[in-house]
């Protein structure tokens, strides 16, 4: 079956930098838009991120000038770049592939500590 598989959390001090990847399977990749979602504890899910299959791409106003999505067709990943990370930045990230049908990853864990 489908499957998104994210990588790259992790415990980092403010102000550091992660990349998170998320590779999938079972998905002609380069067709959907791929998107980095997000939800700290007590809060509703928010996008975070996303690259459409053209290579446009969409930002929170929260990340924007400090986070970078990326896709790479060939490998099947999608990246997300997020550099001066805050406090807030604290969260569980999950992948999505949307195209018509919607699939998620299982999330890894982002930890920024002040």
């Amino acid at each position: 079956q489908v499957q998104l598989v994210e990588s790259g959390g992790g415990l980092v001090q403010s102000g550091g930098s992660l990349r998170l990847s998320c590779t999938a399977s079972k998905i002609i990749f380069s067709i959907y838009t791929m998107g980095w979602y997000r939800q700290a504890p007590g809060k509703q899910s928010e996008l975070v991120a996303d690259i459409s299959s053209g290579g446009s791409t969409n930002y929170a106003d929260s990340v924007k000038g400090r986070f970078t999505i990326s896709r790479d067709n060939a490998k099947s990943t999608v990246y997300l770049q997020m550099n001066s990370l805050k406090p807030e930045d604290t969260a569980v990230y999950y992948c999505r592939a949307d195209r018509v049908i919607q699939y998620w990853g299982q999330g890894t864990q982002v930890t920024v500590s002040s």
